[in-house]
């Protein structure tokens, strides 16, 4: 692990999702597999892609979030995040000017009724790159 994202290949589906998340090495793979059974758990619709090395998700048009190894953590990263209430903490370099997350090192810094109330939001706001399919 790195501070840069993977080199998965972009692909879209939950295959390739999956595939990613089994990739990473521990803890960073438990705090995805939690992140994305948080996901399937909240969000009716959902949809999964392999984009710029990391998970992304959504629901409709667009993706909403991204979750993505890092060396000693997982970025979790809302897209359009200013909007969320309350704004998640963390402002990613080089994801955009409105993308806003957190940096998780271990499972217990999930908060999942703070986090799936982020997802509920955020899928409520127009995502990014149009169309998924």
């Amino acid at each position: 692990m790195t501070g840069r994202a993977s080199p998965a290949k972009a692909a879209v589906g939950d295959k390739p999702v999956f595939a990613y998340i089994a990739s990473l090495p521990q803890p960073q793979r438990g705090i995805a597999e939690a992140i994305d059974a948080l996901a399937a758990k909240t969000l009716p619709g959902l949809e999964r892609s392999v984009k710029w090395g990391m998970a992304y998700y959504g629901v409709g048009d667009g993706w909403c979030f991204s979750c993505g190894g890092f060396a000693g953590h997982v970025k979790l990263m809302f897209i359009n995040g200013v909007t969320l209430q309350p704004v998640p903490p963390v402002t990613p370099v080089g994801m955009g000017k409105s993308t806003r997350g957190l940096e998780l090192e271990s499972v217990e810094d999930i908060d999942e009724d703070h986090i799936a109330t982020w997802m509920k939001q955020v899928t409520s706001v127009p995502g990014i790159g149009g169309r998924k399919r």
